[in-house]
């Protein structure tokens, strides 16, 4: 897959983060595909998807395809966006585990997804990482609002959007 990189003369200084050598805002799309090593070198696959959280506005996990042969038989694993990090100068993301860690974490077929918005599985994918789940770390409070406001009516979580104040059906 080719990689949509723009000319660093032509990237705003304002996207670019110094002390991590990479563009603050990127596209999912210019992400996934990027390999995926561990801190000895170790190739552990790419990245599949990238999973969003539409209500929070985070990015919840990347899903990492490893294990198969020119995409066949891949096993895919949720891991969470910030068990990675990012090396935009060699197009790949670092994960600090073994390939023995990797092939015993919990994992699934890409013709057999897990329901991701499942708080019971989410915390189990986040503790074998060894991370908080992010709803229960208040990092934004982001979460706290949406739940106030739906409470009040104002919010429409199923259908992901802030209601008039009369609660009808409107951005």
């Amino acid at each position: 897959m080719a990689r949509e990189i723009e000319n660093v003369s032509t990237r705003s200084d304002a996207d670019w983060d110094e002390s991590r050598n990479y563009r603050r805002v990127m596209s999912c799309g210019t992400l996934a595909g990027d390999t995926v090593r561990n801190t000895a070198g170790e190739d552990l696959g790419k990245v599949k998807e990238i999973m969003l959280d539409v209500p929070t506005g985070r990015v919840a996990y990347a899903v990492l395809s490893f294990g198969g042969f020119l995409g066949m038989g891949d096993k895919l694993f949720a891991v969470p966006w910030q068990a990675l990090t990012l090396n935009e100068r060699d197009k790949e993301f670092i994960l600090n585990v073994d390939k023995e860690m990797l092939k015993n974490a919990p994992g699934f077929d890409k013709d057999n997804w897990p329901d991701m918005a499942d708080p019971q599985w989410g915390s189990q994918i986040f503790k074998y990482y060894g991370y908080t789940p992010y709803w229960e770390a208040d990092v934004t409070g982001k979460t706290d609002e949406l739940d106030r406001r739906e409470r009040e009516g104002r919010f429409d979580r199923d259908r992901n959007r802030t209601l008039k104040s009369g609660g009808g059906g409107g951005l």
